[in-house]
C-alpha cells in the first residue's frame, strides 16, 4: 500500500511540473499555421541586419532567418528590437527565433529559459576611436569615456578589463546601440566599445568613416550564436542544423548556383545525405527531404553569407579570421550528417 502510494505520488509530481512547463513544444506547427517565422533582428547594424535601397531587410544575421524559413519552407518576418528588448521578446513568444548578434553566455544558456543554436560568428569585444587622438592601444584609454549600450555583454567586460589593467573609465550608457553610435560620433565620449564586428558596422554609419580607428586589442571572447526558447529541442534542432547546413556546404564546395545541379549529379554519399536526396536525417526532425536544397538556394553556404555582407568587398572589409572552415585555418566545423 505504501508503495503504491508512493508511486501515485511521484507521479502526481512529474504531471504538476509538466503542466506548469511552458508549452513552447510546438513552435514548428505554430510556425507553418502562420506561415512565417518570426525573427528578431537589429534596427539597423550594417553589414547584420538594414534595410536596403528598396526597404528589403539584408544582412548576415538576416539570411540565418531567411535559410530557417526556407527549411521551414515558410515566409520570413522580421522584428526589430533593441539590445534590451531582445532576449524578453524570446522568452515571451513575441517571436520564434531571434538572430541578433547575441553572445552565447552560461548565464543566458542555463537562467534565462533560452537555448542557443550554433555559434555563427566567433568575435570579440574591442575599441573604437578617433584617429586624431593619437591612441594605437587600449592600453592608453585610461581615464576615459566610454560609450557603451546597456543590457550587453559589454558593461561587464569593459569595467573587467580597466579593473584588470588598473586604469579607470567613465561609462556614457544608452539603450540603443544607434545612441551609442550618435553620441561616440558628436564627441561626446572619448571612444566607443561594442563586438569588434558591431564596430566595423557602426563606423560605416560615422560622419566621417575614415577618422575613426579600431584599436588591436580583443578583450573578450564573443561567440555571436541565434537562440530558441527552452523547451522546444525540436525547434532548436532544426536551427542548428539549418546552420550547420551552410558550413557543411562550404565544407564541400557547394553554392547557391551550384546546389541543384550538385543535388542530381552527386556520388559522394555524405553530401546525399547533406542534402536529403538519401537517409531520413530531415525527416526525422519534421522536415521534408528538400529542406536542405532550398537553404542553400536561399542564402548559398557560409562563405557566401558571410562575403555578401560582412566581407573584404563590403563596407565592413572584415577578415575571415576565426570564421574561415577549420581545413583552411578557421575554427569553423560543423558535426557529420549521419
Amino acid at each position: 500500500m505504501k508503495k503504491h502510494f508512493l508511486g501515485s505520488l511521484k507521479l502526481m509530481m512529474v504531471a504538476s511540473l509538466m503542466a506548469a512547463l511552458p508549452a513552447w513544444a510546438g513552435t514548428l506547427d505554430d510556425v507553418r499555421t502562420a506561415g512565417y517565422v518570426k525573427c528578431g533582428v537589429n534596427p539597423n547594424n550594417p553589414g547584420f541586419s538594414a534595410l536596403d535601397s528598396k526597404g528589403e531587410r539584408i544582412g548576415f544575421d538576416i539570411d540565418f532567418c531567411r535559410a530557417l524559413a526556407a527549411a521551414v519552407n515558410v515566409d520570413a518576418k522580421f522584428v526589430p528590437l533593441t539590445s534590451k528588448e531582445r532576449l524578453p521578446a524570446l522568452q515571451s513568444g513575441e517571436i520564434d527565433f531571434l538572430s541578433r548578434t547575441t553572445t552565447w553566455t552560461m548565464s543566458r544558456d542555463t537562467r534565462m529559459g533560452l537555448d542557443f543554436a550554433a555559434t555563427v560568428l566567433y568575435d570579440g569585444q574591442g575599441f573604437m576611436v578617433r584617429k586624431d587622438l593619437g591612441i594605437k592601444s587600449a592600453k592608453e584609454l585610461d581615464g576615459a569615456s566610454v560609450c557603451l549600450a546597456t543590457g550587453t555583454t559589454t558593461e561587464l567586460n569593459v569595467a573587467d578589463y580597466f579593473r584588470k589593467n588598473n586604469m579607470t573609465f567613465k561609462p556614457v550608457v544608452f539603450e540603443k546601440q544607434e545612441d551609442v553610435r550618435k553620441a561616440y560620433d558628436a564627441g561626446r565620449c572619448d571612444c566607443h566599445t561594442t563586438d569588434i564586428s558591431g564596430l566595423a558596422a557602426q563606423r560605416t554609419l560615422m560622419t566621417k568613416p575614415e577618422e575613426h580607428l579600431i584599436l588591436p586589442e580583443v578583450i573578450s571572447k564573443e561567440p555571436l550564436a541565434p537562440l530558441t526558447r527552452h523547451g522546444d529541442d525540436q525547434w532548436n534542432d532544426i536551427a542548428r542544423w539549418v546552420i550547420n547546413a551552410t558550413i557543411a556546404a562550404e565544407e564541400n564546395n557547394i553554392t547557391q548556383a551550384n546546389v541543384e545541379t550538385v543535388a542530381k549529379t552527386t556520388t559522394n554519399p555524405g553530401i546525399k545525405r547533406m542534402l536529403g536526396i538519401t537517409g531520413t536525417l530531415w525527416q526525422d526532425m519534421g522536415l521534408d527531404k528538400d529542406a536542405p536544397i532550398r537553404i542553400i538556394k536561399a542564402v548559398g553556404n557560409y562563405g557566401e553569407i558571410f562575403e555578401r555582407s560582412l566581407g573584404k568587398n563590403t563596407p565592413l572589409r572584415m577578415e575571415r579570421g576565426l570564421n574561415q572552415l577549420w581545413s583552411k585555418g578557421g575554427v569553423l566545423y560543423t558535426p557529420p550528417f549521419r
